[in-house]
């Protein structure tokens, strides 16, 4: 299969060049983690059909649960267009064995993605080292880096060959020590100049707000992703003020303090001509009926991004 292609539903770029105002709701994509709770992926892709939703990003446990041929043959005779797949990285290992492991897991995950068409593979790159047990095997957040950098340099050539795009997804500070330890937009931009500084086709970044909203560089690093053709992703929710759960109170977009149409507006500037990809997680939206939270993904779509 050649390489996705990188540009958004016909009548996008049009409309993102243009974005005062309401954004294509041709852009829309929902990502699969945002109704987890309530339907299994089969149920996901029909429900999108149903509510005229044209973009999926899926998560490799789900596809895994449905398999992933029959998967594939879902999206595509749904129509939809895949913005991402969900995910690979988590590179730090304590020892070889490791490292080895995550090498393989990874090079399956560009295999998958692949498989279902997907604009981008997705990746969270992964925090400190852990044990056997889940627990940190060390402090050394440099060393993290390291191998992350490592890491993502051997599947780089994996996936070149592959033809799938690689987007790193920088995450909140919060989450450095287990999550992901490249946190800021910057950093990523970083790494893809060390390893595909003129290749942003091959390595770029997925701009998820929930986690760079806050940066004062991001319209700066936004403008120097666009620049190398590295934007891949944009993810969307909102921050809600106050939040009570790190991981699973995301807010619906409007609900929060994110800019998200002045977010969007350095996107399109950039040259960002992909899909609006709405990723919560979100304990108050998984007791949702799920149709009610698509129209709801749709009319905030419109209103608020």
């Amino acid at each position: 299969m050649g390489r996705p292609e990188v540009a958004g539903p016909p009548g996008g770029r049009r409309a993102e060049r243009a974005s005062g105002g309401s954004p294509d709701p041709a852009l829309l994509s929902i990502n699969t983690a945002t109704l987890r709770a309530q339907w299994g992926l089969a149920d996901i892709i029909a429900g999108l059909v149903r509510a005229g939703i044209r973009g999926i990003s899926p998560w490799r446990d789900q596809v895994a649960k449905l398999g992933l041929d029959e998967t594939a043959r879902r999206i595509r005779d749904a129509g939809l267009s895949v913005s991402g797949y969900c995910r690979g990285g988590m590179f730090p290992a304590p020892d070889p064995a490791g490292i080895a492991a995550a090498r393989d897991d990874n090079r399956r995950a560009v295999d998958e993605a692949v498989a279902v068409g997907a604009r981008c593979l997705v990746l969270v790159v992964g925090g400190l080292p852990r044990d056997a047990l889940g627990r940190p095997a060390s402090r050394d957040l440099g060393a993290a880096r390291g191998m992350v950098r490592d890491g993502l340099g051997e599947l780089l050539d994996y996936a070149r060959d592959a033809r799938m795009p690689l987007a790193i997804e920088p995450l909140h500070p919060m989450y450095a020590a287990d999550r992901a330890c490249v946190n800021t937009l910057a950093q990523a931009n970083d790494l893809c100049d060390e390893l595909a500084r003129d290749d942003g086709a091959a390595l770029g970044v997925a701009v998820d707000v929930y986690h760079v909203w806050w940066d004062p560089l991001l319209e700066r690093e936004i403008a120097r992703a666009g620049s190398h053709g590295r934007l891949h992703a944009w993810h969307l929710c909102d921050w809600l003020v106050p939040t009570t759960d790190l991981l699973n109170d995301r807010g619906m977009m409007g609900d929060g303090v994110i800019d998200l149409r002045r977010i969007r507006g350095w996107m399109a500037a950039a040259g960002y001509r992909g899909m609006h990809e709405v990723e919560i997680f979100s304990a108050r939206w998984w007791d949702e009926e799920p149709e009610q939270v698509l129209a709801t993904c749709r009319e905030r779509h419109l209103a608020c991004c």
